[in-house]
């Protein structure tokens, strides 16, 4: 097999990891069909508040597995930085566009974080820390995940390996993410959206 062949196929395997649905079967398997709770959005966020602390743990400690192992199978082949980029874009888009949910899914923020704390550790627990500190002040995890990941490219020039694939899928993630969080930045911009704890809705 060719390098280029071996390097699709990792994709396509990436992103059949990334539509694993984490939080629908944790919240199935909690008896709630989390498509018709809250939001609708399979993400943790939506799984704290209509199924609870327990589920949405999981999801958290699941889906960021799956951009580990997306970005960690092309990185052992030793296929190049650019199938790595690639195939952890696609673990993200597989969360976020889901083949088995008739393209809808999550946000892609755990799975975004799964593939960074791989890929360039130093600056995943730098935009931990801006999250953190985010929903620490505006109690809205939709605000401190966009920020997180507004901000981590620009982290990435200034504190990480600062390589052309690895900036690329930086800013590709952000784009994806910030765009999955469209409805959320509207209720932002409207002062409507429901901060952690204060309520159903996702």
């Amino acid at each position: 097999m060719t390098a280029t062949a071996l390097g699709l196929v990792t994709v396509v395997l990436a992103y059949l990891m990334g539509s694993i649905p984490t939080g629908l079967l944790v919240a199935r398997w909690r008896g709630v069909d989390i498509r018709t709770a809250g939001s609708g959005n399979i993400g943790a966020t939506n799984v704290l508040r209509a199924v609870g602390p327990f589920a949405a743990l999981l999801v958290v400690l699941i889906d960021p597995l799956k951009g580990v192992v997306a970005v960690s199978v092309p990185t052992l082949l030793g296929i190049g930085p650019w199938w790595v980029a690639a195939a952890a874009l696609a673990a993200v888009l597989g969360n976020c566009f889901n083949v088995f949910l008739r393209f809808r899914g999550g946000k892609g923020v755990a799975t975004s974080l799964g593939v960074f704390v791989t890929i360039d550790p130093w600056v995943s627990l730098t935009a931990l820390a801006v999250f953190a500190l985010t929903l620490a002040f505006g109690r809205m995890v939709s605000l401190a995940s966009v920020v997180a990941v507004a901000a981590t490219p620009l982290m990435l020039l200034m504190l990480g390996d600062s390589t052309a694939p690895k900036v690329a899928l930086a800013f590709a993630l952000a784009l994806v993410i910030v765009w999955r969080h469209q409805d959320n930045l509207a209720r932002l911009a409207a002062g409507t959206e429901r901060r952690l704890g204060a309520g159903r809705r996702g």
